[in-house]
């Protein structure tokens, strides 16, 4: 006998729609990014699995959500990240089993998770910091050994959403992602990842390479939308040198950059850039 179970889901889906022009009416096959939850459950030696967070997200990387998320999150270290699975609880349903991911640590995280994640803490694709206690706590960005190394030029800064762009595939198909990758100095991308919400692209980035062994801690994190707080907050927690985004930057995250050191560019362009901090 044969268990009929739910496929994983992918990162687009295909829908049918009513394209109106001055020209009329055209009906043809579209794609849609997909989004779903996605829950993270933390788990360590001594602690049953719990949940941590939940996010709606485009499938596909999920384990490096989940792990970028936590680094971030400063609950764990790349060195204590043991493993991560999707969860096979017997009481979830198929479809669940697919949007469940257990991070197991191999040592107690870094901070008590208790009453900052458990409950019903959950987040938007659009949000990153959803959830915090206090406005002190919001403010507060996980301590990381500041980057030394060499920060890409002015030519370069400029260059660098254009090399993204050529590599985001989804929105190429969607129009409806985010784009978030890491850079050295002369521009290499080391990582790309697409997600509907930018926090996500950007947990995704620090998870891949977490999970690869390498540092996340590079000289260039670049993002496709604006430089909200959050994503100078995740910038900071991974140890890049400096933040590149293509909208502008709010009053937080610029302040954020000064006091952390982020070197922080908005309203990148081919032709311009904004240096910030």
């Amino acid at each position: 006998m044969t268990l009929d179970r739910a496929r994983r889901p992918g990162p687009t889906v295909r829908t049918r729609v009513h394209e109106l022009t001055e020209s009329g009416e055209r009906r043809h096959e579209d794609r849609l990014a997909t989004e779903e939850p996605l829950e993270i459950r933390l788990a360590w030696p001594g602690a049953p699995a719990r949940r941590v967070w939940v996010t709606m997200r485009t499938p596909g990387h999920d384990f490096e959500l989940a792990a970028g998320w936590l680094v971030h999150e400063a609950l764990a270290s790349a060195s204590t990240i043991h493993g991560v699975a999707y969860c096979t609880d017997e009481s979830l349903t198929a479809d669940e089993e697919l949007n469940v991911v257990t991070v197991t640590l191999s040592a107690p995280p870094l901070r008590d998770p208790g009453h900052r994640h458990v409950g019903q803490s959950s987040g938007s694709s659009a949000c990153g910091v959803c959830g915090k206690d206090s406005v002190a706590e919001a403010l507060t960005a996980p301590g990381s050994t500041p980057w030394s190394g060499p920060l890409p030029s002015a030519d370069m800064v400029r260059s660098l959403p254009g090399l993204v762009e050529s590599r985001q595939r989804l929105f190429d198909r969607t129009g409806g992602v985010h784009a978030a990758a890491l850079a050295t100095a002369d521009g290499d991308l080391l990582v790309v990842r697409e997600d509907v919400g930018r926090h996500n692209a950007v947990d995704k980035v620090t998870g891949a390479r977490v999970l690869a062994g390498s540092s996340p801690a590079e000289a260039c994190l670049i993002v496709s939308g604006r430089a909200g707080f959050e994503l100078v907050q995740k910038a900071v927690a991974a140890g890049v040198g400096s933040l590149v985004a293509v909208g502008a930057p709010t009053s937080l995250s610029v302040r954020l950059a000064e006091s952390s050191g982020l070197a922080l560019y908005g309203f990148t362009r081919a032709e311009r850039c904004v240096r910030y901090a």
